[in-house]
């Protein structure tokens, strides 16, 4: 047994608390400037250097983007997506070692008019971005949010994506780009930029009727985000990028795949959070910021002076409680600060994460807002058809139930108004009752184009009539098409006949 008065203590091995005091670890040289994690320290120099080749070795391992393509970067303003147009801005320069082989272009969306800024705020913001724009050399687009209340229908549908390469494919276009003296072609030429075009009060008002129909924070985010990557893909498209780069970071991705669960994405995950999403066809998004934690990217802009922009969103001051989203945030960042690896685990088990649902080419099995493979297409013996026949039936009244409450809508009025009031109170009832029965087959509609998380949303908004056109629209194609289908359902052939 253990004996208390044992003296074995100096044969206990001491381990030191990692301090910017001790030598970095991997040049073994300078002193350590910062520390990563426990046992990672480097030195200024080694940390810059590990940090830019994190980023180059993101996009070489991929090879999704091909020299010569033209790259939009989404900037935000924030520390994430500053650091990335860093990256790229000294990728692309004369003395890097390795360059970058595309052409990048920069966009912003001003999301002022969503969060309720003034236009002297809203101006102040693009002003300072503009400033920051510029001196990168590259041409930007700064576009308002207000942009989606006009856009056409072909951003909910999926265009046709270029065909699969192969893995030879790559090095033989570098090596073509090279031999042919492509990275004169790289240098900035007569920068062009979009200036804030003058937005609309009543666009503005337009947009915040929408964003308010969303009765919960929760809703109103995941419509948010689903509204800026609509305009994103437009402005790509019509820009003639074919890759689309977000500054989406290891911490953020983390708790966007918990939250993602929570909101029942579990289908769309590989997409939400994977390095490429290809769900619009022709354009891809790209997150080469992934395998950086958000410390790491502070540390970096802090050290080497990366600037960037603080904007407000809708869920600045508010509680761990407001949403889903803040609260999956604070419980992640919480648990991180106790348990260091809280992270990286969550991430990793992202990488590892496949779609089940059966991708296709046509809009009409995707989802009507995210374009994601349509989750709701299950068999009757699944959980999701349990909870649509349970919500069926708690919204169905019985026949006496509805006859007792017409009953009372008919008599109450005349017997405690006057005749005047009796009579305005029944038009009023009449149209209340129109309106309601115009609204829910609208609602019901749209929600059978949705998936399951989409359905969510749009069930917590007081009315779909805010919805932008280009989204009414094309649930009014989808229906007629799926109309047109039914009604020559016994002319066409089952796919697994064949012909004689």
């Amino acid at each position: 047994m253990c004996q208390v008065d044992e003296d074995y203590h100096d044969q206990l091995e001491h381990v030191d608390a990692p301090s910017v005091s001790k030598k970095c670890g991997k040049c073994k040289e300078a002193t350590a400037a910062v520390v990563i994690r426990a046992g990672d320290t480097y030195c200024r120099d080694c940390f810059k250097e590990y940090f830019v080749h994190k980023f180059r070795a993101m996009l070489g391992k991929n090879r999704i983007i091909f020299p010569g393509e033209k790259v939009l970067l989404a900037v935000s303003g924030g520390p994430s997506s500053c650091s990335m147009l860093s990256q790229v801005q000294e990728g692309l320069s004369q003395n890097a070692h390795k360059k970058l082989r595309f052409l990048p272009g920069i966009i912003y969306i001003d999301e002022g008019g969503a969060v309720g800024q003034s236009v002297e705020e809203r101006r102040r913001t693009v002003a300072e971005l503009q400033a920051l724009f510029r001196a990168t050399g590259f041409p930007f687009h700064i576009v308002p949010l207000e942009q989606v209340l006009d856009l056409p229908g072909s951003v909910v549908t999926v265009a046709p994506s270029p065909s699969e390469q192969p893995a030879s494919a790559y090095k033989a276009a570098v090596d073509h780009f090279i031999q042919s003296d492509g990275g004169s072609r790289l240098t900035p030429q007569n920068q062009q930029e979009t200036s804030h075009p003058d937005v609309q009060e009543s666009h503005t008002q337009s947009l915040q009727q929408l964003i308010a129909s969303a009765k919960t924070l929760t809703a109103r985010e995941d419509l948010l985000s689903t509204l800026r990557h609509h305009v994103l893909v437009y402005t790509a498209r019509t820009e003639g990028y074919s890759k689309v780069m977000l500054g989406d970071n290891c911490t953020r991705l983390a708790v966007k795949l918990l939250t993602s669960i929570s909101l029942g994405r579990g289908a769309q995950l590989a997409q939400d959070t994977g390095f490429s999403d290809s769900r619009y066809g022709d354009i891809i998004l790209v997150r080469p910021m992934r395998d950086y934690s958000a410390k790491e990217i502070a540390y970096y802009n802090r050290m080497f002076t990366v600037p960037s922009v603080f904007i407000p969103g809708l869920d600045t001051m508010t509680t761990d409680k407001a949403s889903i989203q803040r609260l999956t945030e604070s419980f992640v960042t919480k648990l991180q600060a106790g348990f260091p690896s809280t992270v990286s685990t969550i991430y990793r088990t992202s990488e590892k994460l496949q779609t089940v649902c059966r991708s296709s080419s046509t809009a009409d099995l995707r989802c009507l807002l995210c374009m994601c493979a349509l989750d709701t297409a299950v068999e009757d013996a699944s959980a999701f058809k349990a909870t649509q026949i349970s919500e069926q039936l708690s919204q169905t009244k019985s026949p006496e139930t509805q006859r007792q409450i017409q009953g009372t809508l008919q008599q109450s009025p005349s017997r405690l108004l006057p005749p005047d009031s009796a009579e305005e109170e029944r038009i009023v009832g009449e149209q209340q009752a129109a309106e309601a029965a115009v609204h829910l087959p609208k609602m019901t509609s749209l929600k059978s184009l949705m998936c399951y998380s989409c359905q969510l949303t749009i069930k917590d908004m007081t009315s779909v009539e805010h919805l932008p056109q280009y989204i009414l629209s094309e649930a009014q194609r989808r229906q007629r098409r799926s109309q047109m289908r039914e009604e020559i359902s016994e002319f066409l052939l089952d796919e697994g006949d064949g012909g004689d």
